[in-house]
């Protein structure tokens, strides 16, 4: 076989995850060696309907990793990590998704095997820094909570040890999409819509604190999970894609444009209720955010965005209604 031939996924029974190895799959790609701590809960079912080499546990993939046990590798794509932003243990985050993730790309480096990472939009914090991409913007970012914490000590370390220009860090935003099930409140927005309108009529958003912004009117960059399947692998593919990358649209949309779009694909008239927000969450709360995409189109990649519309009548009648 050819010596780099396997291909690595790490978090693939999550959400990116599950999804770039179902579109490998589509590719041709079956020698996947799946990493993933599958646990006790549903996460498992995720992996249905994919095919894969080998499932590893982290614990095993890390020790395989220190005594250089792992076959031969040609692309590591690094998706696994804690992302709730809720998670207040840091010395886990750290062990987790930083010292993990810095492992695995001195262990890529080592043997010329392309590396691909997720970070995170979680790094920008507030936003009052903006949301460029570009390596002298990223030392003054100040996340918000430990999860982006943990991600942005990553992004220093690779800057500072000059490598992240033989590497691909990906930002994603907030991504939607089929295979989220199991994150419980970590799951979308339009994930939850789709349950509440089904369950009650309505959809409850959070009320805005800042007179700039009416109630729903706070903005994201709200990226289809099939879009951001084809940015990871095509900085996968193309070594000259290295560098930090945001993952968006570049195109912020409101909640309430959302919650619209979850009813109409529903065939549903809008009902919507705007609840308080938790207090631990009001100083934390990202008002607005917007990926600066011209870095990635810089690198080449050159598909459209799936429209907000688009993705939530395809998420929605071609899995959420199904299932």
């Amino acid at each position: 076989m050819d010596r780099k031939s396997w291909i690595v996924v790490t978090g693939a029974a999550g959400f990116i995850g599950r999804n770039i190895v179902a579109e490998l799959n589509r590719r041709g790609e079956e020698r996947v060696l799946v990493v993933d701590d599958l646990g006790t809960d549903e996460r498992w079912k995720n992996l249905r309907g994919l095919v894969c080499e080998d499932i590893w546990s982290i614990d095993r993939f890390r020790w395989a990793l220190s005594v250089d046990a792992v076959p031969p590798v040609k692309t590591v794509y690094h998706l696994g990590a804690c992302s709730s932003t809720t998670e207040t243990d840091a010395d886990y985050l750290l062990d987790n998704n930083t010292r993990y993730t810095r492992e695995l790309c001195e262990w890529c480096l080592e043997r010329g095997t392309r590396f691909v990472y997720a970070s995170s939009a979680a790094t920008y914090g507030d936003g009052s820094q903006g949301y460029s991409d570009s390596d002298e913007a990223t030392p003054g970012l100040v996340p918000l909570n430990m999860y982006g914490m943990s991600k942005h000590l990553f992004d220093l370390w690779a800057l500072r040890q000059g490598v992240v220009n033989r590497i691909a860090g990906l930002k994603y935003f907030n991504v939607y999409g089929a295979g989220e099930d199991h994150k419980d409140d970590m799951r979308s927005v339009v994930h939850k819509a789709h349950g509440q309108i089904r369950d009650t009529g309505q959809v409850r958003l959070f009320k805005s604190y800042k007179p700039d912004y009416a109630d729903g009117e706070q903005v994201r960059d709200f990226v289809y999970v099939k879009d951001a399947v084809e940015v990871t692998l095509f900085c996968g593919e193309n070594e000259n894609a290295s560098g930090l990358f945001n993952c968006g649209t570049g195109q912020a949309r409101s909640w309430n444009d959302l919650a619209k779009a979850v009813f109409a694909a529903m065939d549903r008239e809008p009902r919507i209720e705007y609840i308080d927000m938790p207090e631990s969450l009001r100083e934390k709360y990202q008002y607005y955010t917007q990926a600066d995409m011209s870095k990635l189109r810089a690198a080449g990649y050159d598909l459209p965005f799936t429209t907000l519309e688009d993705g939530i009548r395809d998420y929605v009648q071609g899995h959420l209604a199904q299932s």
